[in-house]
C-alpha cells in the first residue's frame, strides 16, 4: 500500500520499521540546525517532526514528559537546581516546575524555533515558561555544560533528539565528564535512551560511557511512547553517588500535580526490566 500526501510517515531503514499518521502539513521550515514540520493529524492532534522524525504530539506527549521528569526528580534527595538540555517544546520544563522544591530550572535549547513553534501549536506545554524559576537559554548545550559552574547542579535532564546531528555530542563520554563536573556530590543525570527493543546496543554503550566518565551507578527505566519507533521508550539515570536511588514519592503530592500517566506505581514499575534487558546491562 502506497501512502498519499495526506499521511506523515517516518521510515527507519536501520530497523526496517515505519510509523504513520493521517493528516495534513500546516508548517515547514529549515532552521540553521534542522528541518521542522508541523502536522495536524486525525487522531494525535498536532505533531512536530524534526528532520523527518516524530518529536511531540498533542495526544501522547504526557507519557514522555512526565516520565523524563518525575522519575528522576523523585529519585533525588533534594533537586533544587535543574538544567534541561534540549526540551525546546517546554513539556519537560513544565513538569519539572510542578515540583515546589525546585528553585530554578534552566532550559538550554539550541534551536529557538522549536520553542516558538511550540508556543503556537502546543501552548499547553508552555504555560509555565513565565514561571519566575524558569530560564530559557537558546544556545549549544554542550558548550553550556562546559562553562557551567562546578558543583552547581542537582539534576541534569538530557531531553534531546536521537544521537545524530546537533544531538550527537550529547551521548558520549566527553559530554558526561562535563556533566559530572557541573553536578553536586549527590547529583544525577537522566537522559532519554531510545527503545529497549530496537536500540539495546546503544543503551549498553550509553551506560558504559556514563560509568567510564565516572558516574558511580546507572539505572534504566522504561515507558510506552506511541509515536516513537517500536512504541516503547526508555530513560537512563546516572548518579555521582554510589548510594541506591531514593524513592521520594508521596501519592497525595503526585495527585496534586495532575499527572496523566505518572504515579507511585508507574514509578516503581518503570524500573522492573525485562529479563533480556536486565541481562544485557549486567
Amino acid at each position: 500500500m502506497t501512502l498519499d500526501k495526506s499521511w506523515f510517515s517516518e521510515a527507519v531503514e536501520a530497523t526496517g520499521t515505519a510509523f504513520s499518521l493521517k493528516g495534513h502539513k500546516l508548517h515547514e521550515e529549515q532552521t540553521p540546525y534542522q528541518k521542522i514540520e508541523i502536522w495536524d493529524t486525525q487522531t494525535f492532534g498536532y505533531l512536530m517532526t524534526i528532520d523527518g522524525c516524530t518529536m511531540v504530539s498533542t495526544r501522547d506527549n504526557f507519557l514522555y514528559h512526565e516520565m523524563m521528569s518525575h522519575v528522576a526528580l523523585n529519585s533525588h534527595p533534594d533537586p533544587q537546581n535543574v538544567v534541561i538540555v534540549g526540551g525546546g517544546d517546554c513539556g519537560t520544563l513544565s513538569e519539572v516546575l510542578k515540583h515546589a522544591e525546585v528553585k530554578s530550572a534552566t532550559q538550554v535549547e539550541i534551536d529557538e524555533r522549536v520553542t516558538r513553534l511550540s508556543e503556537k501549536y502546543f501552548p499547553e506545554l508552555c504555560t509555565r515558561n513565565s514561571d519566575p524559576r524558569a530560564t530559557l537559554f537558546f544556545g549549544d548545550g554542550i558548550q553550556w555544560m562546559k562553562d557551567a559552574k562546578p558543583g552547581s547542579i542537582d539534576l541534569i535532564i538530557i531531553d534531546s533528539t536521537d544521537p545524530v546531528g546537533p544531538a550527537e555530542g550529547l551521548f558520549g563520554k566527553r559530554f558526561y565528564l562535563d556533566c559530572i563536573k557541573a553536578l553536586k556530590p549527590d547529583g544525577m543525570l537522566v537522559q532519554q535512551s531510545e527503545s529497549p527493543l530496537l536500540h539495546l546496543e546503544l543503551i549498553k554503550e550509553m551506560h558504559a560511557a556514563m560509568r567510564q566518565a565516572g558516574f558511580a551507578r546507572t539505572h534504566l527505566f522504561h515507558f510506552p511512547q506511541t509515536i516513537y519507533p517500536s512504541g516503547w521508550w526508555s530513560g537512563s539515570i546516572a548518579t555521582k553517588s554510589d548510594a541506591p536511588l531514593l524513592e521520594r514519592i508521596d501519592d497525595r503530592t503526585v495527585r496534586g500535580m495532575e499527572t496523566k500517566f505518572y504515579n507511585p506505581r508507574t514509578h516503581r514499575g518503570a524500573f522492573a526490566l525485562p529479563t533480556y534487558v536486565e541481562e544485557a546491562l549486567e
